[in-house]
């Protein structure tokens, strides 16, 4: 890599410190820290969802899918469209008036809301463990880019750098600076994408006429995916929007409804067309790349085994020149930063809100409980660090991480927000039935009818428990009530 690309390299990582040092001297309270104070805007909130729920992990795993499959891969992000609009109608107007009211910080305050803390407490260990996950998803995909790039640093190498410099910003700065380098991270991103990215590997690989003699027909098809991978990608990744903290942190962080629902509409038309279709063309560009043996100098020539999601970065440090090389890559850490953060800042909240917050009292005093806030979120990060250091595929861990959410959390929230009498032992029986089978079919590899995710059966049987506990529970009320009358 060309010293230029390293300075420009080192410039943009000691920009996004330096608004993580200065918001750390902003913070004055959890407040600030964990909600930005509730003034920001829809345009702020909206480009910060969409980086988070887009981010590095979707911008890697859309690069692997166009490298496997091609245009059809856009459909996956075509059901964050669908989510972001959906929950903009059905969700923000409870959940804003909620938060306005009781001042929440985190998801699971929901539960809490509408059941009790033991409900709340257990929807906080479900939601912390998803977003570890989700956090180290990121940073793999951080050192998956970085190690194909800097070709001296081995993929673990480039993971402890990467980590490291997310976990300090993230820590010192809270919300505030995780919301405000979202935004510049994403404008980064697009235009790097749009101006430099997609042209010039255009030019390089030879253009149109060279991918349609280099691929199939079914790679420039949207017809090139199964029904079942978009039901699977639809049953995990809408639902991620009803249970995500990350986007309800951003609920409560906006200014009002209006200004909440502005910025779903916006994170929704960012998500799909625009990103979905560079995402998957910039990893059909790299097959054309590597059919062709323009990877053949690093060690990747064509018939050797090239991990799909390796396709992207390769391509980068293939065809762009010293200079434009910095400028791209720092786009693409952008998007991998803007999800790293906000999954961080997610993993936090939950833990000390709504784990440790019930077991143990906190002093009261706001700098106080704002250093134990940044204490725990560097802690989490070196949790996520040592959880990204054991897995290799990150749109797997990825999804892995929004299944045990969704399959947990979807069913009860839902009952919460809908249902007319929400059921407390119904909740805790539901999330721990769901969670529990999704990750007991997909750890033992269970082979499941038409291919269908785990996650589905997950959901289905967190319905089925949920609605059985409840018609259980209503039975005992009505003999204890009958008794009781009797009695009297």
């Amino acid at each position: 890599m060309h010293i230029i690309d390293i300075i420009i390299f080192v410039i943009y990582f000691t920009a996004m410190l330096g608004i993580g040092v200065y918001f750390f001297k902003k913070n004055e309270n959890n407040e600030d820290y964990y909600v930005g104070g509730r003034q920001l805007g829809a345009w702020h909130i909206g480009l910060s969802v969409v980086a988070t729920d887009v981010g590095g992990g979707f911008s890697i795993g859309l690069g692997g899918l166009g490298f496997a499959i091609g245009l059809g891969g856009s459909w996956m992000l075509f059901t964050g469209l669908v989510g972001a609009w959906l929950s903009a109608v059905v969700l923000i107007p409870i959940i804003s008036k909620l938060s306005q009211k009781n001042k929440l910080f985190t998801f699971p305050q929901i539960f809490e809301y509408f059941y009790n803390h033991k409900v709340a407490l257990i929807a906080g260990v479900i939601s912390a463990i998803g977003y570890i996950g989700f956090t180290s998803s990121q940073l793999l995909a951080g050192a998956k880019l970085a190690s194909a790039t800097f070709t001296e640093i081995d993929l673990n190498a480039a993971l402890i750098i990467m980590g490291m410099l997310a976990v300090v910003y993230t820590s010192i700065g809270g919300l505030k600076a995780v919301i405000y380098t979202d935004t510049v991270q994403w404008i980064i991103l697009m235009a790097g994408l749009l101006f430099i990215g997609l042209p010039v590997s255009y030019y390089k690989i030879g253009g149109i006429e060279v991918i349609r003699t280099t691929l199939g027909k079914e790679f420039l098809s949207l017809g090139n995916v199964s029904w079942q991978q978009i039901v699977n990608w639809g049953i995990t990744i809408i639902p991620i929007w009803f249970v995500g903290m990350t986007l309800y942190q951003r609920i409560y962080a906006s200014k009002n409804e209006k200004e909440a629902k502005k910025a779903w509409f916006i994170a929704g038309l960012f998500e799909w067309p625009l990103m979905a279709f560079m995402g998957v063309t910039l990893g059909l560009f790299s097959r054309v790349a590597y059919e062709n043996g323009m990877f053949a100098d690093f060690g990747n020539a064509l018939g050797t085994t090239l991990d799909a999601e390796m396709g992207l970065p390769v391509l980068l440090n293939t065809v762009l020149p010293a200079g434009i090389m910095g400028l791209m890559l720092s786009a693409y850490f952008s998007a991998i930063l803007s999800t790293a953060d906000s999954c961080l800042m997610a993993a936090s909240g939950n833990v000390q809100t709504d784990i440790l917050g019930k077991i143990f009292k906190f002093k009261q005093n706001a700098k106080f409980q704002l250093r134990v806030s940044q204490v725990i979120t560097l802690v989490i990060g070196g949790l996520a660090l040592f959880l990204a250091s054991r897995m290799t595929n990150v749109l797997e861990l990825m999804l892995y991480s929004y299944a045990f959410m969704v399959s947990g959390l979807f069913v009860p929230v839902i009952a919460a927000l809908y249902g007319k009498r929400p059921n407390a032992t119904a909740a805790i029986s539901s999330m721990i039935s769901g969670g529990v089978t999704t990750v007991l079919l997909t750890t033992l590899n269970v082979k499941l009818p038409f291919d269908l995710d785990a996650n589905i059966f997950g959901i289905s049987t967190s319905v089925f428990v949920y609605l059985i506990s409840s018609l259980i529970y209503k039975k005992k009320y009505e003999k204890y009530n009958r008794i009781k009358t009797r009695n009297t």
